[in-house]
């Protein structure tokens, strides 16, 4: 029986110290919603995780141990931290760089796959911001925290009907025919259409094969929107702020 007490307070007494050492670290390293953590502050979080729930049980961990665990961790994470605020250039090394996906309307297929990303993935992130048709954005950019920032092109800034005193009309949904380069089939079975149809649609475009196609979207109100393969690379700019402004 007294085994067990003396078990439980080395138990209450780690949890207090983790409880205690995981409140001064975040007071200390400042605040951040869950979307604005950086690929360091997911891991630091999964350590601190580990860290305290693991010797909290284990008997042959002392407090002291865990108290200066916390102590080195909260140190390394506050050093860290004031690396990437007072060295720009290694922010991008450490916490990682953002990437202009959509440029001018274009979409960057060699920033694209540099971030993993397919045509899918990108519009899930636009429906995300209740984009749902790929020519209405004129920047689009992948942040180092995962999220998508996006400036609609000016004709497609939100004006709703009733600002302009115009009857309402049934909203469109955007089909994605083509990918980079590659048909969707399921779309076109979708639509009714075969790809005698899109092929047609897209010499109207001035587009005779698909291999000059990097995507294309249709809708019944506006029809087809192409993208093409880009013949020369996007220039890369070193910070991705700086070039954003330029552009403008």
């Amino acid at each position: 029986m007294e085994v067990g007490v003396v078990e439980l307070e080395q138990i209450t007494f780690k949890l207090l110290i983790g409880f205690i050492g995981l409140w001064a670290m975040t007071r200390l390293l400042g605040k951040k919603e869950i979307s604005q953590l950086t690929p360091f502050d997911f891991i630091s979080s999964l350590m601190l995780s580990e860290l305290v729930g693991n010797t909290v049980y284990q008997e042959d961990v002392k407090f002291s141990q865990l108290l200066y665990a916390l102590l080195l961790w909260t140190a390394l994470s506050f050093v860290f931290e004031k690396i990437t605020q007072y060295f720009k250039r290694s922010r991008g090394f450490l916490d990682g760089k953002a990437s202009i996906l959509i440029r001018h309307g274009e979409v960057d297929l060699k920033e694209l796959r540099k971030n993993s990303l397919d045509f899918d993935q990108l519009r899930m992130l636009l429906r995300q911001h209740d984009v749902f048709f790929m020519r209405e954005v004129a920047y689009a950019i992948f942040e180092a925290n995962g999220t998508l920032s996006i400036m609609k092109k000016s004709e497609y800034e939100q004006v709703t009907h009733e600002d302009l005193n115009l009857p309402k009309k049934e909203a469109d949904f955007s089909y994605s025919l083509v990918e980079d380069g590659k048909l969707d089939y399921e779309s076109l079975k979708l639509l009714d259409k075969d790809e005698s149809w899109l092929m047609s649609e897209l010499r109207k475009c001035g587009y005779e094969s698909l291999s000059d196609v990097a995507y294309a979207e249709w809708t019944p109100e506006e029809g087809m929107y192409v993208l093409e393969h880009r013949k020369k690379p996007f220039k890369q700019p070193g910070d991705v702020n700086n070039s954003f402004k330029e552009t403008l």
